[in-house]
Parts: structure tokens; sequence; C-alpha cells
């Protein structure tokens, strides 16, 4: 009898896998971090065969420590790493390089080299997105432009590119499927999402082969099935959606206006616009919120590259912390006007101002300032950016009043309350804060029948806790204010 659904939820400081039982709840969870790799400045990289075995470990964990059997378990969903780019050997599957992670700037002289007017057109009209070394399409040119044989191999039809979600399905279903869904296609800079097909001139404009590309499904469908080897029995594969689209739709974010904010290593505040691509005059992105039994439905986008990612450099790279849990203690013995502010631009800035060449400073700083304040800035941080995505919304007519938040962050109430009051709106945490991984069990599920409709799933989200604003307007702005007068002083441009 299948009691389960498998969620592999593969990010990018982590893999992790979580059993769900039908009724949407987590039975049980494994998870494995591993290494992040930076040869040269602004490049960001990822061992292929890592990605990979912490993916079958997580799994065969989950299963193994809980006496669950994989004939238990109906169907397997996987979310991801949006962006990050693996060419592989169809006959060998060895990869051709390592995964170039979605914070990889390496290709930014390139955009530059090649940014018209017409360029940018071209690619945002059709696409939704912006010509950015942040998305799949350079990445994969650089691959086949940088490693020995690989535009040779590319032209005889002998190399595959994916996605990390079609990477684990080449892997998981034994070399057999090379698939990916439409969500994550329309992250990669060379899929028309009005059209719903790979683009020929975009192809063209990046020297990109048709023939590495993976066959484009709907979020919720039959991938594949598993190899007999790998968990003993075959387990069909029925739901796919990038990192992002799944925790929208795990918070059930189905009708039109309703919005998400998810902070795990980046921050990204999605809006469901319905049946519409609409477009941003904000240097926000259009994209693929889900498809289901081919209708496609749209979402408005802003992506901030660096959100836990952030926590995580204060904890190992300045060690200031030993854990995040310690943030929001830190973090309550300031008052929210300490004067200092970390802009974390590490590897650029992301929306709305797309700079690939700000980095990372924390300023303000006086005497006064210790290890409270940098900790506390840290994470004020990740709630301006929020503000600076709000904003770009709302300059595009579409100001998001309540905001459903998940994420490993979102455990922090301090962080939650200071995002309320920044924001000036309505936060809500839901019970299941793994809504990622519980989006993209819910896409499964649809696909096995073991549930029947959004409608169904939306009864499903339950609040936990609401956070409501506590500061007036002069307050917000002049935090806010000062946020973006810190953020001029790290901008190349």
């Amino acid at each position: 009898m299948t009691t389960y659904i498998l969620a592999i939820d593969q990010g990018t400081t982590s893999s992790k896998a979580i059993l769900f039982t039908k009724q949407g709840k987590i039975h049980a969870v494994a998870q494995e971090e591993f290494e992040q790799h930076f040869p040269h400045n602004g490049w960001v990289e990822h061992h292929p065969d890592t990605i990979w075995q912490t993916v079958l470990r997580t799994c065969r964990k989950v299963l193994a420590d809980n006496q669950v059997l994989a004939d238990e378990i109906c169907a397997i969903g996987i979310t991801n790493q949006r962006e990050t780019t693996l060419v592989w050997d169809r006959k060998t599957s060895e990869p051709l390089y390592n995964a170039i992670v979605w914070q990889d700037r390496r290709t930014a002289e390139y955009c530059r080299s090649i940014k018209t007017p017409h360029v940018e057109a071209l690619i945002h009209n059709k696409t939704g997105l912006l010509l950015d070394p942040y998305f799949s399409a350079t990445k994969i040119r650089w691959i086949l432009e940088n490693v020995a044989g690989a535009r040779e191999k590319a032209e005889k039809g002998e190399l595959a590119f994916g996605t990390v979600d079609s990477f684990l399905l080449w892997h998981l279903s034994g070399g057999k499927k090379h698939r990916t869904d439409a969500t994550n296609a329309s992250r990669t800079m060379i899929f028309d999402i009005h059209q719903q097909e790979w683009d020929k001139e975009l192809l063209e404009l990046f020297n990109i082969p048709e023939s590495i590309l993976p066959e484009v499904m709907d979020s919720s469908a039959e991938f594949g099935v598993t190899d007999t080897t790998l968990f003993g029995t075959q387990i069909p594969i029925l739901g796919i959606a990038g990192d992002q689209q799944a925790a929208l739709f795990g918070q059930a974010c189905f009708d039109q206006g309703m919005a998400k904010s998810t902070y795990g290593t980046g921050g990204f505040l999605m809006l469901n616009t319905g049946d519409k691509a609409l477009k941003s005059n904000n240097k926000l992105l259009t994209t693929v919120a889900y498809r289901l039994h081919g209708k496609t439905t749209y979402a408005i986008e802003g992506s901030i590259f660096m959100a836990g990612a952030t926590i995580q450099w204060l904890r190992d790279g300045l060690q200031l912390i030993k854990s995040a849990s310690e943030t929001e203690s830190i973090a309550a013995k300031v008052p929210l006007d300490h004067g200092v502010f970390l802009v974390p631009a590490f590897t650029g800035l992301g929306a709305p101002y797309w700079d690939a060449n700000a980095r990372g400073a924390i300023l303000g700083l006086t005497r006064d300032s210790g290890i409270n304040e940098v900790v506390a800035a840290g994470l004020q941080s990740v709630c301006y950016q929020t503000k600076d995505l709000q904003k770009a919304m709302e300059s595009d007519g579409l100001r998001p009043r309540v905001i459903r938040v998940d994420g490993g962050m979102v455990a922090n109430n301090w962080l939650l309350s200071f995002l309320s009051n920044i924001l000036g709106a309505t936060v809500e945490r839901p019970e299941i804060i793994e809504t990622t991984a519980l989006g993209v069990a819910y896409l499964a599920g649809l696909q096995a029948g073991v549930y029947h409709s959004t409608k169904e799933l939306a009864a499903m989200w339950h609040c936990e806790q609401r956070f409501s604003p506590s500061i007036d307007n002069q307050q917000r702005n002049s935090l806010y204010g000062n946020w973006l007068d810190a953020v001029k002083k790290v901008q190349c441009c």
C-alpha cells in the first residue's frame, strides 16, 4: 500500500529528502550540506557528483531510518535550485564541467558585450527575463566555448544540458529520461514562455544546439521511473518544479494577486498573475508559476541573491555566530535604527538593481558598533532587499499586502517582525515552512491521483503565526531611506 510522497529538495547549500503523508504532513526528513566552490572572484560551482550522491544518500537515509519501503512511496517530486547549469555526456553520463551555480557571475562581461536595445527586447519579450549571467543560457555557452571538445560533441548530439532537476531525473531514471518542466525551462533565457517552447532565435543568439535540450513537460506529469538498482523497485517521478515555483504552489497561492516570499540561500518574492504574463517596467521577472494540464499560470518575481547565505557568511566567514539560530536573540539586543547596514552584494545585486559588479560592504560602523549590530544588519538586509522588490511591484501596479513566507530563515520571529515592519504588510508563516518540498509533493500527488484539485490543496494550508506592522511610516521611511543610501555606495555604475 502506497502511503507516502517523497520530495527531493536539491538546494544551493544542501540536499534534502522529505517524506510527506498523503495529508500533506511531514513524516521524516534527511538533509546533507555540501561544499561550495569559488575558483575565482564571482565564480560559484558545485561538483555534479556531490549533488547526485547527496540526493541519493538522503533519499536512502530517510527511507532506512524510518523503516519505509520503496513500494510504500506512491510518487517522487523533485524541486531544485534553478538556473544552475550542467552539461554531460549522453553515453557515459559524465559531466563535462562542474555545475555552474545560479549565483555565478563569470559571464557578466559577455552579457555586456552583446547588450543592445534589440537583444534586451528580444530576450525580455520572449522569456520574461533580463539579459544577465544569472540565467542558464550564458552558462551553457561558456561550457561549450571553454571545455575542450565540448562544442564538437554538442554539434554531434552527444551532450545533454540540464538544470539540476533534469540532471537528477537523468540519474534517477538510469539515463533513460532527459526532461524538465516548464518552470525550470522558463529560467534558462532560451525558452519562449508565451509559446511554451525552446526558441530558435535565442538558441542562435547564444550558439546553443537544440539537440542538447531536454523535453519540456507540465509541472505535474509522468517524467519517468527510478532505476530498480537505486531503491529496489521502480518509483514513479511525477512532479518537478523550480524551488520558488514549488514554494508558491506549496503556499497555495493559486489565485491571482497572492504572493509568497521564500528565504533560503537567496530570497524570492513571487506574485501569481494568473493566465497573463504581465511585463514589469521595474526589472522584475515574468516567469512560469506552474503548468497543469497544458495550461500555464504566470508570476512576477523578484530575486535576492543573498538571504540565508548572508547569515551563513556571518557564521562561517566572519565567525561572529556559531549557528543561525543565535541571530534572533542577538538582534533583539539592539534598536532597529542602530545605524549599521550590511549590503550583501557578494555576487552582485539582484532585482531591481541587476548590478553584476556590485560587491558587499558593511557601512555605518562607529566605535559603538559590535557583533550584535552587524548580525542584526545581516538579518535586516534580507528585509530591506524584500522591500526593494515590494516597491518595484508597487510601481508595476501589483502591491502585495499579505505575504506568505517560507524557507529556513522564517523560524526567526525577530526577522519576520522586522519584515512586516519594513514592508508595512501582513506576514503569514504557515504551519509547514518546508513549502518548497511540500509544493512539489503536491504536484506529484496530483499526477498520482492522491489529490484532485488545487482547491483541495488550498484547504490544506494553515497559518501558524501572523505578523503585523508595529512602527509608523516615518520610522519605516527613515530606515529604508538609509538602506537605499547604503546600496548606492556599493553599486558599480
